[in-house]
Parts: C-alpha cells; structure tokens; sequence
C-alpha cells in the first residue's frame, strides 16, 4: 500500500486502503536512487589507499574516470594509476602517494594501513597500482530492518572484486565483526572456469563475532546454487535482502529465489558456541538478532586482488598471499591481466523499502525521487497521522453506509 501511495501522490492523488489503519506490517519506499544524475550527497566516495583490511592494490579516488553517471547508469570502472602520473609506470614502482587533503571533501577517510600516505622505496611495495572507487551512505542514509534492491551488472576482469553491502552506522557492540556485516553480494571477475568462482556466481554473508579473530562469517555464508548460476556481466540482475528482527536472507531477482536464508532462533552468541569465559558476550541484554538491530548504511565498491583469501593461491594468480610485497608481483603481471578488464561494475537502481513501525531511518539528503514522495513517506511513518487518517476514514464510511 505504502508504494501504491506514494505512486499515485506524486499524480496529485492521494488514496488510502483499510490496510493503512491495520496492524499490518508494511514495507515504505525510503530510498529511490536511478541514477538519473550523480547524487553525491547521497553518495559519499571513501578516499584512502587502505586496501580495505585485505590489503587490496587499489586507491579509492573521487575521480570520474572511476565512478560516473551515464545513461542512467553508474558506473565503477578500475583504471591504472600509471595514466594518472606523469613518470607513468616509475612512479607505481618508485614514487610516493599523499592523499591526506585540505578541504571537507578532499580529505582521506581511511588512515589504517598507511591508508593516507605511501612511499614505494621505503616500504618496498609499489604504489596501489590501480584507481577505483568505494561509494557509501554513512554520513546521509542509514536504516533498520527493511527490504533492499540493487540492480546491477557485474563487472569482467580478473581480479576484480565487486561488492554490494552495509555496515553499521555506529559500532554499538565494538570493532569489526563485533558489530556486523551484511554481504548481498561479492563476485569476481575472472572466467567462470576460475576456480574459486568467476562471474557466473556470487556469495552472500553475514560476519559477525567477538573480536576480528573470531569472525563466523562461514556458518552464515552462502554461493549462488548451480540452478543459479549464469553469466552475471550479460544483464543487469537484482540482488536483493530482506532484514528484520527473525529473519535475515538475500535474493536473486525474485524473493522466491532465495540465495542466504538466515532464520533466528537463537543468539548469534550461541550459533558462534564461545565458552564464557574467557568470551564475553557483546550483544547481551539485546534480542537475538543482535547485532544486525541498529542502524545500517549502504556500501557499493569494487575492489582488486588483495592478500585476505577471497583469491585463494594458483589457478594463475599472479602473487601468493603471504608474499609482503605481493602489489608487485600482481602489478609486474600487468599484461596478463589487464586485457581482460573489458567491463565496469554498473548500478541501475537503489531502492530501500523499511517497516513503516519501525522509526531507526536517519537521512540528511532527499532520498525518494521527489519531495512529493518524501512528503508521503513523513506521512506513512507518522502514529498521529495514522490515527487522524483512520478517525476520518471511519466518520467517512459511516456517512456513506448510513
């Protein structure tokens, strides 16, 4: 109903079905981004050389080489930082980064992992050799429990790492993974015939745990099926997520068409099995859904490489893991592995539907197509409203009855 209203408000028509005045749990459009224009106050790019936790090779920029609008269409596309500079490949090889910045918007967001400044001849490892870009709504939209879709194509290369996911605005039960995260989706790259997995499929998790040694990710993680998987770079595809307080799964195209199904019936505390001690609970106190029952925000990214696993050794990968200057063995490969890069990661829409009784939606942008919709939205989360609407719906119906 909620979507229904907010459709035909923005035709100048207002109409309210007896389900508004109901008990029923109802999702509400909260967010609607078709990329009609690049909304980068929506969107927020991260800027750091941290190699998100993994030791990744790219440098996430705010560049419209590497994150662009066109036709409708995001776009985030890796290029070679080798282009950027003016030495060119002596420069990944012997030069030094520093992206620390002046003004609000230039300045690094990520200092772990020498993250604002790197020197290739001191530390021995080349210079992020490539330039991408990690979108997030941390600082403009962030929400509890709800339904998302992200139509998106996937990208083609090898190495390539994309990513849609959410974090919690605020680490209320402690660092990563203390305080969760969920994966819609994560994929790579490389040919199907990779054995790891290429871009016929894709993987959903959730991580969670109590310290970063910790992480159970692997009871909560799940692959695309072999009746599911296909070639996700030929069209756009819907990966979708339903959340609530006993329920936490993703989808692929169709709700009927699930990929993780995560039921809650115990705490997340107990599914992890920690003898307490010496592990202390971190979520006690709060349901069983704990942590995934705070506020989330939206991540869109595309990573490269990296030393963390999710590109196991061999099956012609180019640099070993446990290598401490793996960057240069992967960047030395270039002419392998560059040619495959044929495709960016592309994002049709975002849209976010939340529980009309549940209040946790914080925005500081308008995040619906119109300030009609917004407006429909206040309305559809408002108890007095409600109350009002229902008391004028009754006297209404009870004129026409009687």
């Amino acid at each position: 109903m909620a979507l229904q209203l907010y459709s035909l408000a923005a035709a100048g028509v207002i109409l309210l079905s007896c389900a508004f005045c109901t008990g029923q749990r109802e999702l509400v459009l909260a967010l609607e981004d078709t990329f009609e224009d690049f909304n980068l106050s929506l969107w927020k790019h991260e800027l750091t050389l941290g190699g998100g936790g993994n030791s990744e090779f790219q440098w996430y920029t705010n560049n419209r080489s590497n994150s662009y609008v066109e036709d409708g269409v995001l776009h985030i596309k890796p290029t070679l930082l080798s282009d950027y500079l003016l030495d060119g490949d002596n420069g990944v090889v012997n030069g030094q980064l520093n992206i620390w910045g002046n003004q609000p918007a230039d300045l690094c967001t990520g200092n772990a992992f020498f993250g604002c400044e790197r020197n290739a001849q001191a530390s021995g490892s080349y210079l992020n050799p490539i330039v991408s870009a990690r979108l997030r709504t941390a600082e403009s939209f962030s929400f509890t429990y709800g339904k998302v879709e992200v139509c998106a194509k996937l990208p083609r290369g090898d190495w390539l790492w994309p990513a849609i996911w959410m974090l919690p605005t605020d680490n209320q039960y402690g660092q990563w993974p203390a305080s969760g995260e969920i994966d819609l989706m994560e994929s790579r790259g490389n040919a199907p015939n990779y054995t790891a997995g290429g871009y016929d499929s894709f993987g959903s998790t959730l991580h969670w745990g109590v310290h970063y040694t910790q992480n159970q990710f692997h009871r909560t993680h799940q692959v695309t099926s072999e009746s599911q998987e296909q070639d996700f770079t030929n069209d756009f595809h819907t990966y979708g997520l339903i959340w609530n307080e006993t329920y936490i799964g993703t989808y692929l195209d169709t709700e009927s068409n699930p990929v993780l199904q995560v039921p809650i019936t115990q705490s997340f505390f107990q599914l992890g099995g920690w003898p307490s001690p010496p592990w202390a609970n971190p979520w006690r106190g709060r349901r069983n859904n704990a942590p995934f029952d705070r506020r989330y925000f939206l991540l869109l990214n595309l990573a490269v490489g990296g030393t963390g696993g999710f590109f196991p050794d061999g099956d012609g990968k180019p640099w070993m893991n446990s290598q401490s200057n793996a960057v240069n063995s992967f960047y030395d490969a270039r002419d392998e592995w560059f040619p495959t890069w044929t495709q960016s990661f592309q994002i049709d829409s975002v849209r976010v539907w939340t529980y009309q009784d549940v209040s946790p939606v914080t925005t500081t942008s308008t995040t619906t197509s119109s300030a009609i919709g917004t407006l429909v939205y206040l309305l559809t989360n408002s108890t007095l409203l409600h109350t009002i609407v229902c008391i004028v719906l009754s006297v209404g119906l009870f004129r026409v009855l009687y």
